[in-house]
């Protein structure tokens, strides 16, 4: 099993044809591919607000076919580490905990504003647009 973990912000999961070239790559095994339940309800939440052609049975579906497909995908426990995170979005600290807990490399998300790479860098992180994250895999 890979050392090299990755955990996929909701941001990135969003979008469906990225989440099946991120699911692709996590097949493969070459690294970890890490999310939470959390960020599962953060972007099946976006996407029917964006989509009312999609059921949330469609979309809670595709929850199940990720989790039972990529082993050890799920981080647990990591709540107890939001409170006394800091980032200029709070709403993304619980990211930030899964990828602390989960000891991941890197965060992948389009914001990467909202994870400074000084406060990353003290967790032994760093974020990464998903264009930078393929290109190096």
């Amino acid at each position: 099993m890979p050392t090299f973990t990755a955990l996929y912000d909701a941001c990135v999961l969003y979008p469906a044809p990225l989440r099946d070239l991120l699911m692709r790559l996590a097949l493969t095994e070459l690294f970890r591919a890490r999310w939470t339940n959390q960020i599962h309800d953060e972007w099946i939440r976006n996407v029917l607000a964006d989509r009312p052609d999609l059921t949330a049975e469609q979309l809670e579906r595709t929850r199940e076919l990720m989790n039972a497909h990529v082993r050890d995908c799920l981080v647990i426990d990591y709540e107890d580490m939001i409170e006394g995170l800091d980032l200029p979005d709070r709403d993304d600290r619980h990211v930030l905990a899964a990828a602390i807990r989960t000891r991941a490399s890197v965060i992948v998300t389009f914001n990467l504003s909202d994870f400074p790479p000084a406060y990353l860098a003290k967790h032994g992180l760093e974020a990464q647009h998903p264009d930078e994250f393929i290109t190096h895999l």
